[in-house]
């Protein structure tokens, strides 16, 4: 399993507006091949932050399967709007401690 990190930093004063988008997109992100789960938190520091957390099977679900796919543009064009900056994505995999 994959965990992909998203830290999201959007425009001041579009927190609601994105979270209403969000409530649209992640019924895209969860219907895609891979996909296993996902969970979007809001900072309680910084108002205008959020982070995206989403459990894929492997990388390639998501750097390819979802990213490549028709489905991604609808995401694009509901979410990266809300963006400043544009957020890093990173991969994590679980250390076997």
């Amino acid at each position: 399993m994959i965990l992909e990190v998203a830290i999201l930093d959007v425009i001041p004063g579009e927190a609601e507006k994105f979270e209403h988008a969000f409530s649209t997109a992640q019924k895209i992100i969860s219907s895609m091949p891979g996909y296993i789960s996902h969970q979007l938190q809001k900072c309680l520091e910084k108002d205008n932050r959020y982070i995206l957390l989403v459990n894929w099977e492997k990388l390639e679900d998501h750097t390819e399967g979802f990213r490549k796919s028709p489905e991604y543009q609808d995401w694009k064009a509901l979410l990266h709007h809300f963006y400043e900056p544009f957020p890093e994505v990173e991969h994590y995999v679980r250390v076997g401690l």
